[in-house]
């Protein structure tokens, strides 16, 4: 029982500071390859603690990205609840991959939540980015392993 509310404030703390981090000011040319941490997280979490973290909390989280960042109320929220569903689908498999496959499968999902946050600006007749609007895909994936390394340091540190 302890053990599972110290993994919940775990999950919550990490989220709500990913959160925090998406919505701090850098410069412009930072900013464009800000890589998608709140993301990366959800699906770190989707794939250690699934019980802890699933489709209320993607939606919840992205529900929350929208409200922070001004968007159009749901645009995140439906792109993380894909993510999270499409991740949830196949844990199991990804748990057991290398963390190189892993990483080429982040790389994917990230581009699939671009795509559809892309589609959604074009719905809401945004103007259209330039390939700098990609960038996030490529940096995100490349903070996979890192991500991965630090997190399970620090849940092996807590036991």
């Amino acid at each position: 029982m302890a053990d599972s509310r110290v993994g919940s404030i775990r999950v919550t703390l990490s989220l709500i500071l990913a959160l925090l981090l998406a919505i701090v000011p850098l410069p412009q040319s930072i900013n464009a390859a800000r890589p998608h941490l709140l993301l990366l997280l959800l699906i770190y979490w989707s794939l250690s603690a699934p019980q802890l973290v699933g489709l209320a909390a993607a939606w919840i989280c992205g529900l929350a990205l929208d409200m922070l960042k001004g968007t159009l109320i749901g645009q995140h929220a439906l792109a993380f609840l894909l993510i999270a569903y499409v991740t949830h689908k196949f844990q199991l498999r990804m748990r057991l991959f290398p963390i190189y496959q892993q990483t080429l499968m982040v790389f994917a999902l990230v581009a699939i939540y671009e795509g559809l946050v892309f589609v959604i600006d074009g719905f809401k007749g945004q103007a259209v980015p330039n390939a700098a609007h990609w960038l996030p895909v490529i940096t995100s994936a490349l903070l996979w392993p890192l991500l991965v390394a630090a997190m399970d340091t620090w849940g092996r540190r807590r036991r």
